[in-house]
């Protein structure tokens, strides 16, 4: 049977502490097994402070890319003045108030400027900052407000669709709330017909119908 250590008893015998060149997430971690009530040497949770520091660091790495590498070498010049719409990028992100994943749906849209951008570079701005510690409405802006600037778009339109395990785990545990954000920037904006066209091009996209 598993003996489980009390926080107290763990932090007078050491057995939280953190051997040389261990990744600081791990020693964390097991501190923090201990204080839930569970024993971090035993068989089941020996490796799980190093799995969770690597999950954590993966689910991070936002934070140590660089938009401008990112997109170096992906804008092209073109004459092509007609909306361009990337809809149902998959996006995964954790919220920063508990810690808890987000996910769902994300749709952009760019009137360009003369040049445009790789298509797959679009997923990977979403991904970079998503892959932080967000609120959803942040990330929307950041997403919107870095590519309108990259490209010199003359406007870019950006919507959200997620579900929030903090909604569905703890607090009011609605299963089937789908948080929906939005940033219209430039031409989207400022003119009615462009906004409706592009969510007319990317209604029918909801993560409550798993598309």
């Amino acid at each position: 049977m598993a003996k489980v250590v009390s926080g107290s008893r763990a932090r007078r015998s050491g057995v939280a502490s953190t051997p040389t060149g261990q990744d600081p997430i791990e020693g964390l971690m097991s501190q923090l097994l201990v204080e839930l009530g569970e024993a971090p040497a035993r068989n089941g949770l020996v490796n799980t402070p190093k799995r969770v520091a690597k999950a954590m660091r993966f689910m991070t790495q936002g934070y140590r890319q660089d938009i401008d590498h990112l997109l170096n070498g992906a804008l092209f010049p073109i004459e092509y003045d007609e909306m361009v719409i990337v809809k149902d990028i998959d996006f995964f992100s954790m919220c920063e108030h508990h810690l808890l994943p987000f996910f769902g749906k994300c749709h952009v849209g760019y009137l360009p400027n003369k040049k445009v951008v790789g298509l797959s570079k679009i997923p990977r701005v979403v991904d970079a900052f998503s892959r932080r510690l967000q609120v959803q409405e942040r990330l929307t802006l950041q997403i919107a407000e870095t590519l309108k600037k990259k490209l010199n778009a003359h406007g870019v339109a950006v919507v959200m669709e997620a579900r929030h395990l903090c909604m569905m785990m703890r607090g009011v545990e609605k299963q089937n709330t789908v948080a929906v954000s939005s940033s219209m920037l430039g031409v989207f904006r400022t003119q009615q017909q462009t906004r409706e066209e592009f969510l007319k091009l990317i209604r029918g996209s909801s993560v409550r119908d798993g598309n």
